[in-house]
């Protein structure tokens, strides 16, 4: 197995960089190719998605899969915070906000949702939008700058930060989010068939703090 790292300004440029790789490739996808390789690709992305962050290519035939917000549900659970009955302040429109929009739904929370770059788009997620005057438990703004981090408690909500930076510390929630990210990326699209082989988000953690 060899670590590669394409840089790509578009899904044409991705693919032409890709067809000079020999063998099976796993690449995780960041913004703008989230959105750009779904299409180019023809991903049948459920729930209004619209975008990947993992993609494979195996034998010749490419796949792919969202884990932004399964990934941050599991981080929110690794450090305490249960969607079940929480209220989700989400600044934001983008793919990584879909996708988390859906994951909380989908965990039994509900939504507040603030306009940001752009507005979230109808889904799945608006049956969960929460009443009038809720005060929401948590906060994350997807709009936020690459490397800002917050990771704080105020007197009414605690917002967390996903963006993460060179300095940022392996058990804070931006890089916690990322490890599980990845591991839901194992079980849902690079090895389905021995997920109870793969190692615990603990334990890759204890693995990047050594």
């Amino acid at each position: 197995m060899k670590a590669v790292s394409l840089e790509a300004r578009s899904a044409e440029d991705f693919l032409e960089r890709a067809s000079e790789l020999d063998g099976d490739l796993w690449i995780s996808c960041t913004s703008p190719l989230k959105n750009s390789v779904c299409k180019k690709l023809g991903f049948n992305i459920s729930d209004g998605l619209e975008a990947v962050n993992q993609v494979v290519r195996v034998n010749g035939e490419w796949s792919g899969v969202n884990t932004d917000g399964d990934g941050f549900v599991v981080a929110c659970r690794y450090f305490g915070l249960n969607p079940e009955g929480t209220t989700l302040e989400i600044k934001g429109g983008g793919s990584t906000a879909r996708s988390i929009a859906l994951s909380w739904t989908e965990s039994g929370g509900k939504l507040s949702l603030i306009h940001g770059r752009r507005g979230l788009s109808d889904g799945p997620w608006m049956k969960s939008i929460a009443e009038k005057g809720v005060v929401p438990d948590v906060s994350i703004d997807t709009d936020s700058s690459p490397g800002h981090e917050l990771d704080m408690e105020d007197s009414q909500m605690r917002r967390l930060s996903i963006s993460y930076g060179k300095s940022s510390s392996y058990d804070g929630f931006p890089i916690v989010m990322l490890t599980a990210q990845h591991l839901e990326a194992w079980k849902a699209l690079f090895t389905p068939e021995r997920i109870d082989q793969l190692p615990s988000l603990e334990e890759v953690l204890h693995l990047l703090s050594m």
